[in-house]
């Protein structure tokens, strides 16, 4: 015939399917599982990271040995310090693994501070040993030959330290430039030394030790810091990479929220690739918070914004894909009330081993065949979506004639699915609104006798 007949639905049932969908957002969390997970795999990258610390100040340890009598002591100290703050942290950190919670971040936090206040500690010692070394450098200039030791002992353990910071420390990270400037000044001081300055190669000797050491004290703060910071971050992401594992499918629940038995919602199916995107970028962010080339302020950024963002994400994933198994079987049960009305009012059989989602994929468009037994008419039900997950799907109902039928006849066939729609679709809330004709272009010549009409339904 000549035209198509749409019938507009409400989407009231669409607001209703979204509410129960929406309810899968609120992520499964079997806790005892999840923080198990999570407790054993954050503390074996707290272990790998802290065995990195233990082996870089081992190695700082023998380098300290090298020292002179004067600063060996001082310096064995610090690391004496450093080592039990670093131990300390590593046993907290081992101890609140999986405790994603503020008052443990409270408690790292408390360390944290703790150590600051050591390392202020720290340089106030050392201020107090510079000045008081400085008092020895008059005393020391009426005496050649003591002067020239001095300071050639203090040079040579500065160059131990800045050797040591240039090959255990990433001192470029935490103060980019800073050893450079030290080794010039240590270059300035031993030019000092050779000609015979010995007041000035030990003063600026001293000077540049010092400072190195506190460059020493100061990196070392920094990095376990960004221990600390790892170890959050990698917390917060393989709680995600935990979550998506025990949301990977999810009960079925009817259009009532009632779970169905026997049924299960597979996200990764009905989500289109987005599951698998998300635990694609968490994976990511993951190797990039386990990169010991990952600064503090990256990780905290992985823990305070990607980490929650990717929870997110998962949320609605879950939520989408569990929207679109409610919607696949809403077409089912759209096209059961137009195939049953046709059955009613125009005595149109359902061909079931026609009826089906297109490709084989009920993600898809789901067409149905009613056919009539004396005529051998047949009309082919398609309801699809306007778009993916829009607010309206569009039932197109196209018959093929073997005769003729009357336009009066399909406008009531399309009549009487608006009807069926409107008192049958009392379960799935459904609203239609009457028959609208729709411009089509004609059929060919060679065809058009065998496609008498196109009548559509929009919900």
């Amino acid at each position: 015939m000549s035209g198509r007949k749409t019938i507009q639905v409400d989407e009231a049932q669409w607001r209703r399917v979204q509410r129960k969908a929406r309810q899968l957002q609120g992520l499964q969390r079997n806790v005892p599982r999840l923080l198990d997970d999570v407790r054993a795999q954050t503390r074996a990258d707290v272990d790998r990271a802290f065995a990195t610390v233990d082996a870089r100040q081992r190695r700082q340890d023998e380098a300290v040995r090298q020292l002179s009598d004067r600063t060996r002591h001082i310096e064995a100290e610090t690391g004496r310090r450093l080592r039990e703050q670093a131990e300390r942290l590593h046993q907290e950190m081992h101890e609140t693994a999986g405790r994603i919670e503020e008052q443990t971040r409270q408690r790292l936090d408390g360390l944290r501070r703790e150590a600051e206040r050591a390392l202020a500690a720290e340089r106030a010692e050392r201020r107090a040993e510079t000045a008081r070394l400085a008092q020895e450098i008059d005393a020391v200039k009426a005496d050649r030959a003591r002067a020239e030791e001095t300071a050639q002992t203090w040079l040579a353990d500065a160059r131990t330290m800045a050797g040591l910071i240039e090959r255990e420390l990433p001192h470029e990270r935490y103060a980019p430039g800073r050893l450079d400037r030290l080794v010039q000044r240590l270059a300035t001081a031993g030019r000092n030394a050779a000609e015979h300055r010995f007041d000035a190669a030990l003063a600026l000797g001293q000077e540049t030790f010092h400072e190195l050491s506190d460059l020493r004290v100061d990196i070392e703060q920094r990095e376990l810091a960004r221990c600390l910071a790892r170890k959050e971050a990698v917390e917060a992401l393989v709680q995600v990479e935990a979550l998506a594992d025990e949301n990977r499918r999810r009960p079925v629940v009817d259009p009532d929220g009632t779970p169905v038995a026997g049924y299960s919602l597979d996200v990764a199916h009905w989500s289109g690739g987005e599951y698998d995107q998300v635990r694609q970028d968490t994976a990511a962010a993951l190797t990039r918070a386990r990169d010991p080339q990952t600064g503090t302020d990256a990780l905290l950024a992985l823990r305070d914004e990607e980490a929650p963002a990717l929870e997110r994400r998962l949320g609605e994933t879950v939520e989408r894909a569990g929207l679109r198994q409610l919607t696949s079987q809403l077409r089912v049960n759209l096209a059961d009330v137009v195939a049953q009305t046709l059955a009613e009012v125009a005595f149109y059989d359902l061909v079931e081993e026609e009826c089906h989602y297109a490709g084989e994929d009920e993600r898809g468009d789901f067409h149905a065949v009613l056919r009539h037994e004396a005529t051998g008419n047949e009309i082919r039900v398609r309801i699809a979506q306007a778009h993916p997950d829009s607010d309206q799907c569009v039932i197109h109902v196209e018959t093929t004639d073997h005769d003729v039928t009357a336009e009066a006849e399909l406008r009531d066939r399309a009549d009487a699915v608006y009807q069926a729609l409107r008192q049958e679709g009392g379960p799935m809330g459904l609203e239609p609104s009457a028959p609208v004709e729709e411009t089509v272009l004609p059929a060919p010549a060679s065809v058009r006798g065998s496609r008498d009409e196109a009548a559509g339904t929009t919900t």
